[in-house]
């Protein structure tokens, strides 16, 4: 059973802080004993939105004096923050007490899910073991407590984000994020999205039992809603250690955060914001969470003024540039055969969630980006600017919108905050 958890049209900040806060005397009571060496897991700058930042400098400063708290956000393979990004989402947090997750050599090795379990709940589709690799401070370490902090919204990996994808994604090890990523792709992303537990999902949850409960740590989750204004707000605050606690949170996300249509959309145009996206790896969540309600033959049109770069690391940059986003087919033909795309799954995976396999048209219009080089990966382009002053952010209507010349578009802002489907397109056992 969660510790304790809210649920209202609207928590303000006040009430967010205070909840947050009350972790610490809920922790002290349930565990026993004062906490000498904390460890707070925030996500990355690509969740900001969710006030992670916020919420992590709270109970950073919320230990006594002589109590040495360290953040380590949940990276996964994401390029590290720089200072001033540390500083402009967890503020007066000491940037030496915040650690850059190196997902190559800053692991170690736990064991790994069976590959029979792998192929069991992937229905055979995935028929490898996946390797559980972890970062090292987490492990090697003694912490009297351990926080998760994170924002349950849909997720193409895993159902819903958060819980315990904080350890196995966000400080995971390469080979933990490569045969996982891949293992959900070959399920099919839209077998993923907006499910409760997905086969990556129970994979985590069975490591997670068998390699870390001696852990003592706790999860604070957030869930968001849309208000009538249209602004993200707090709508769900939720702390535990149990897995009831993120069902209890994903299931509230099911309800807020999901979109239905009643028949597909001809056009969506979504906003990618240019301080938290600035390479497509991150930026195609507008693809994933969209393309259950685009048409046939229909356009989404991704506008990302901070995209800069493809992948997150030289060699995914090279995966995309070399491969593009042209399907599973085109995708595993060469998996078959490349050596990078053996090496860097988690890159062949991304390949095929960010392709619309061919059903319709993906239009990026990056800030940093040439018409050459978008086009070469295998969607189509529109230059920025004029994307800007055709679709403008500040001026467009979250949902249907209609210009003066007629044309008629669904506009989200931040579609990493939920998940658009036509009801024909989402499978039922996505509500399991």
């Amino acid at each position: 059973m969660p510790w304790f958890y809210v649920e209202k049209e609207e928590i303000t900040d006040k009430e967010l802080q205070s909840l947050t806060l009350r972790i610490l005397d809920e922790a002290r009571e349930r565990m026993g004993g004062e906490f000498r060496r904390v460890l707070l897991l925030p996500p990355d700058l690509t969740r900001a939105h969710s006030g992670a930042g916020r919420i992590t400098q709270w109970l950073y400063f919320a230990f006594p004096e002589g109590c040495d708290v360290h953040v380590i956000p949940t990276l996964g393979q994401h390029v590290p923050h720089t200072p001033e990004e540390n500083r402009w989402m967890f503020g007066e947090i000491p940037e030496e007490r915040i650690h850059a997750h190196d997902w190559r050599n800053g692991v170690v090795h736990l064991g790994e899910v069976p590959s029979e379990f792998v192929a069991e709940k992937t229905q055979g589709k995935a028929k490898w073991g996946i390797p559980i690799e972890l970062n090292s401070l987490l492990m090697s370490e003694k912490w009297d407590l351990i926080v998760h902090i994170g924002h349950v919204v849909p997720h193409e990996v895993l159902g819903f984000a958060s819980h315990n994808k904080n350890f196995f994604i966000g400080l995971g090890g390469k080979e933990t994020i490569c045969s996982s990523h891949l293992a959900s792709a070959c399920y099919g992303i839209e077998n993923n999205l907006g499910r409760l537990v997905t086969p990556v999902r129970a994979c985590f949850n069975w490591a997670e039992e068998k390699y870390l409960g001696h852990l003592r740590d706790v999860y604070l989750l957030v869930v968001m809603r849309r208000n009538e204004e249209g602004r993200l707000v707090h709508s769900g605050f939720y702390v535990g250690d149990d897995f009831e606690t993120y069902l209890l949170a994903a299931k509230a996300s099911q309800k807020q955060n999901i979109t239905f249509f009643e028949k597909p959309v001809k056009k969506i145009v979504a906003f990618m914001q240019g301080d938290e996206f600035r390479a497509t790896w991150v930026a195609n969540k507008a693809v994933y969470r969209t393309r259950m309600a685009i048409e046939d033959g229909g356009e989404l049109l991704v506008i990302a003024p901070g995209v800069c770069r493809f992948g997150e690391q030289p060699e995914v940059e090279q995966i995309v540039r070399k491969f593009g986003y042209k399907g599973t087919e085109h995708t595993m033909k060469h998996y078959k055969t490349e050596k990078i795309l053996q090496e860097f799954a988690h890159g062949t995976a991304h390949l095929i969630h960010g392709s619309s396999e061919g059903r319709f048209t993906i239009r990026y219009a990056p800030g940093h980006l040439s018409q050459e080089e978008v086009e070469a990966v295998g969607y189509a382009y529109m230059d920025c600017k004029k994307a800007l002053a055709r679709y403008n952010p500040e001026k467009m209507q979250e949902g249907w919108n209609v210009l003066p010349d007629g044309e008629e578009l669904y506009f989200i802002h931040s579609p990493s905050a939920g998940l658009w489907a036509s009801r024909d397109r989402f499978p039922e056992n996505n509500l399991s």
